[in-house]
Parts: structure tokens; C-alpha cells; sequence
């Protein structure tokens, strides 16, 4: 029996005991090799994509920490991880463009680790073409089996050679492992994983899978327990958080969990995202209408105003129905920020068609809208539809739609003009020495005069001056 294989034979077969067992394993390894090496040992995880593989990033970070590796910049690392996007295939290129990099810095420091995870991985021509040219990369694992990262590494670190552990799916949801926030004050939280809306530009469900629920006092024990630790602000996160609960054994709404989220201590601030609109309820608009904590902003993916390619996207709305639910949340929450994504030269796409698009835009009057154009997605239906639209027009498209957004967010930013709002410090402002950028509970930045010291309070700021999609302004005492 080899060395690793008796680590495993002795490994628990519960979670997450299993895993904290092989982060011993880990650190006992790290500790040897940094002994060797007269120094510690360094990492450096790069994140593509959405809030959840940031929430998978921290997980990773916390993990490495646990067994003794430190952060640094990515040139100095030994250990580096690119958690994967796969949305738009130049997300896919640019990892490659990456690893080609890599390569060259790994020649001269034979001692360096690589390894990828994320959506990307879950794509079998991808793992075909990093057996083939990428053999440097040491470990791949995708987005079902994240929890076994401490396993996984324990594995590469005792055989070496090319760890590959890919999952096509799993019911299987394991947390309380190590974390590394990025923000003391505030925290993602997983509440459901997977997709089960198969919008037809979308790979998400093909990669993260069917959706599943976590359990409603697993959320709540883990927000209890950031709570204690100092944060006052949580995101929500999910593919769809308004399917929440749907595959639990006992049933619950998302609104009913936003209730029990908002009764614990401490928690100042809840955001959520993404929504659905075809699953957005009456429930959840009332809870948000009477909630003290839920921040006032929805993000409400349009992405067309056309029924008909609202149909072709799989969207499972019109736009007639998009509208009335805009309405009605505006009504019920007068001051709610809406922002959505929007698609252009989706294929079909006609002239008409993207006019609806922008008569959406000027009837829902968003506070700002992140604008995309449509590109083939090799494994889904739409990159194989016909009437593909040229390039040059859905370029023409796009920018006139981005002048209309621009516009529309400047005149809704504008609204808060002189008012004094309740900011979250959140970080020292990179380009204004003695600034501090924080947020409105609206999710809109502002910029004003302060010091580390500030970061993560609640100030009251005076917004002297909209600069369009962000204010300039004061603390006042």
C-alpha cells in the first residue's frame, strides 16, 4: 500500500471531518517543504466570474492559510489557483492566455503549484486540452466537488503528477470548512446552487449543475455565526435565489427565509441576487416592502424587451409581464434601485425587436443596466440557431443601447442630490489619496474624505455632487 493510499484508509468518511483531516495532512507537507525552502510557502487565487466563485475563492483562500501557505500578488506565488468562468468563451481564452504565462515561470521555479477549478472545468473538451498541452497544470477539480479541495491537494502534494477530479453533478452540499473574507464587515452566503431555468445562451446549468437547497437552519446558523464575528452586511447568493427551497424535504420560500434571516443580531444589511423575474412573488415584494434590513435594491434581469426573443431565450416571461412586475414593485418600494442585463444581438435579434428593448429601458427607468453583446456559447441551443446577427449591427445596437442606459442611470442617480444617505465604508478609494468609497443601501457608490479607521462603520454622507453612476460627497458629524 502506498503513503497516500494509508493517509486515505485512515481518512474519517463524514464531512467535514474528512476534510479538516486532510488539512493536516496538508500542513504537515507545507511545514516540510517550507523548511526546505528556508521560508514559507506563498498562493495567489485569481477569481473569474460571479459572486458565488468569489464565495468559492474565500473558501479556497481559507483552506490554503489553514495549512500554512501566505497570500501575495500572483508573480510571487507558489501556489497559484484560477477559479474558472465559462459564460463567454473569451473567458475560456483568457485563462489559456494565463496558463501560457505560467508555463514560462514555472520552468523556472520547478517548485510551483497550479491548479484550476471553477466552471470552466466542467467542460470535457476543456479537461481533453489540458491533458494534451497543459501537463504543467498539477491540479483540476470543478465546481460539485470544491469542499474536497483540502483532499485534493493532499493528493498532489504526496503523488504528484496531475490531480483530475471532475464531478458531473451531486446533491451533495458541504460548508463549514476554513474561510478567508475579503471584507471583515461583510460576507457572502450560499443559500442554493445550480440552475434549473436553461436559458438557451446560458451554460450555467450545463456546469454548476441542477439546483439544490441548502437547509434553512444550516444558512441561518452560518450567518449567526459571521454575525458574531463582526459582520453586519450579507449577500444572498444563488443562480436563482427566488427557486429557493423548491427541492427541500420540507418546502420554504425565499421570502420566509429572508424573515428569519432578517430576525438575527447584528445584521444590519441583507442584499440578495440573482432573481428571476418569472419567479419573483408577491411574498417576497412585501417582505421587501416591510423589511428594515433588505437593502433597497433589486437586480432584474431583462435581457430583451422582445417577447419573441424573450421566448427564444427560454426566458419564460413577456415583456408585458416583465413591465407589470417592474411596476408593481415600484409601487410597493417607491425607492428601489432596479438594475438589470440586457443581451444585444441575440440571434433574430430584428431592428423591432430591439426597439422593445429600449422602450423597456425608458418605461422601467433603471438605475443602471449591464449590457452584453450576444455571443456564441459552444454547448448551448443558441449557438447553433440560425440568423446569426452581423456583427457591425449588433455593434450599432449595443451603443445606442449604452446611451440610453448611461442616460437613464444618470437621471435616477441624480434623484438623491443633496440628500443626506446612510454609507457602508468599504475600502480606502485607490485613485484619491484620503478617500474612502463606500455604498448606499441602493448599492450605489459614493466617494468622500476619510481614513482606514472608518472602514466598516455606517456614516452619514451628504451627496454634494452625482458624477452619473456614482456621488461625491461628505461625512457629516
Amino acid at each position: 500500500m502506498s503513503n497516500y493510499a494509508e493517509i486515505q484508509a485512515q481518512a474519517p468518511a463524514a464531512e467535514p471531518e474528512r476534510q479538516y483531516y486532510f488539512i493536516e495532512v496538508c500542513r504537515q507537507k507545507v511545514q516540510e517543504e517550507s523548511k526546505r525552502l528556508g521560508r514559507p510557502l506563498t498562493f495567489c487565487v485569481t477569481t473569474f466570474g460571479c459572486q458565488m466563485n468569489a464565495r468559492d475563492s474565500e473558501k479556497l483562500a481559507g483552506i490554503l492559510e489553514q495549512v500554512g501557505y501566505q497570500p501575495v500578488q500572483e508573480e510571487d506565488a507558489d501556489f497559484v489557483i484560477y477559479n474558472t468562468c465559462t459564460v463567454r468563451e473569451n473567458a475560456n481564452l483568457k485563462v489559456y492566455g494565463h496558463l501560457g504565462l505560467l508555463k514560462h515561470r514555472k520552468k523556472e521555479r520547478p517548485q510551483m503549484r497550479i491548479a484550476l477549478c471553477g466552471c470552466m472545468m466542467q467542460e470535457p473538451d476543456v479537461i481533453e486540452r489540458l491533458k494534451k498541452s497543459y501537463r504543467f497544470v498539477d491540479l483540476i477539480f470543478g465546481t460539485h466537488n470544491i469542499f474536497k479541495f483540502a483532499e485534493l491537494l493532499a493528493e498532489s502534494l504526496e503523488c504528484g503528477g496531475q490531480v483530475i477530479d471532475i464531478w458531473q453533478g451531486t446533491d451533495q452540499i458541504v460548508e463549514d470548512l476554513p474561510i478567508e473574507r475579503k471584507y471583515s464587515f461583510k460576507s457572502g452566503v450560499n443559500i442554493m446552487f445550480g440552475c434549473n431555468n436553461f436559458c438557451s445562451y446560458c451554460i450555467v446549468p450545463y456546469v454548476r449543475g441542477r439546483e439544490r437547497s441548502r437547509k434553512p437552519e444550516d444558512i441561518l446558523k452560518e450567518i449567526r455565526s459571521l454575525a458574531a464575528d463582526g459582520v453586519t452586511e450579507i449577500m444572498l447568493l444563488g443562480q436563482n435565489v427566488n427557486s429557493y427551497g423548491k427541492t427541500l424535504e420540507e418546502p420554504l420560500s425565499f421570502a420566509e427565509l429572508l424573515r428569519r434571516v432578517e430576525e438575527i443580531e447584528g445584521i444590519r444589511r441583507i442584499r440578495f441576487m440573482t432573481s428571476h423575474p418569472k419567479d419573483l412573488s408577491d411574498e417576497l415584494i412585501a417582505v421587501m416592502r416591510d423589511s428594515r434590513k433588505i437593502c433597497r435594491h433589486l437586480h432584474l434581469p431583462l435581457q430583451s424587451g422582445s417577447s419573441r426573443i424573450l421566448k427564444a431565450m427560454n426566458r419564460r416571461y413577456t415583456k408585458e409581464q416583465y413591465l407589470e412586475l417592474a411596476g408593481k414593485i415600484r409601487r410597493e418600494i417607491p425607492d428601489i434601485s432596479l438594475t438589470t442585463d440586457i443581451i444585444v444581438g441575440f440571434p433574430g435579434e430584428t431592428e423591432e425587436d430591439f426597439l422593445e428593448t429600449l422602450d423597456v429601458v425608458r418605461q422601467v427607468r433603471y438605475d443602471n443596466a449591464y449590457t452584453f453583446i450576444y455571443s456564441k456559447r459552444t454547448g448551448t441551443p443558441a449557438a447553433v440557431m440560425e440568423d446569426q446577427v452581423p456583427p457591425e449591427i449588433t455593434k450599432d445596437r449595443f451603443d445606442r443601447l449604452l446611451a440610453l442606459v448611461q442616460e437613464s442611470a444618470k437621471s435616477q442617480t441624480a434623484r438623491f442630490a443633496g440628500t443626506v444617505q446612510e454609507v457602508l465604508a468599504e475600502e480606502v478609494n485607490d485613485h484619491r489619496p484620503g478617500f474612502l468609497t463606500g455604498r448606499m443601501s441602493n448599492n450605489l457608490l459614493v466617494h468622500f474624505p476619510g481614513d482606514e479607521t472608518q472602514i466598516g462603520a455606517y456614516l452619514n454622507v451628504r451627496l454634494e455632487e452625482c458624477k452619473g453612476f456614482y456621488y461625491m460627497g461628505k461625512v457629516i458629524e
